[in-house]
């Protein structure tokens, strides 16, 4: 995936935009963080996902997903863009929105993938 794929799939979700998140270009949903896309190595910022998934992840796909220090505390795991499916990323930002989005929102539904 290119980072123009990445960022048309994560702007699909109903009120997502584009902001900044400790100093750094991210893109929020209702003022929350959603996701960002690390530079120093293409990869995602994907929330919501359990340690125990995690690990279950970098195993099995140790070229797509794998996480740094700074997020080894955080339910997160870091997804390499270019190996990333794009179905995937939208199931992970799925999981994310539903938590910060407005209830209201959430309950009217996504639309249908692009």
């Amino acid at each position: 995936m290119t980072e123009a794929e990445f960022r048309a799939i994560c702007l699909a979700f109903p009120g997502a935009a584009a902001g900044s998140s400790c100093g750094k270009p991210a893109l929020l949903v209702n003022k929350k963080f959603f996701t960002r896309l690390r530079r120093e190595d293409l990869s995602a910022v994907l929330m919501e996902v359990g340690f125990d998934e995690r690990e279950m992840l970098i195993e099995a796909e140790p070229d797509t997903f794998h996480f740094t220090a700074h997020y080894k505390d955080y339910p997160a795991v870091l997804a390499r863009i270019e190996s990333l499916h794009p179905g995937s990323l939208r199931n992970f930002l799925e999981r994310r929105w539903r938590k910060i989005a407005p209830k209201a929102v959430v309950k009217a539904g996504l639309p249908p993938p692009p």
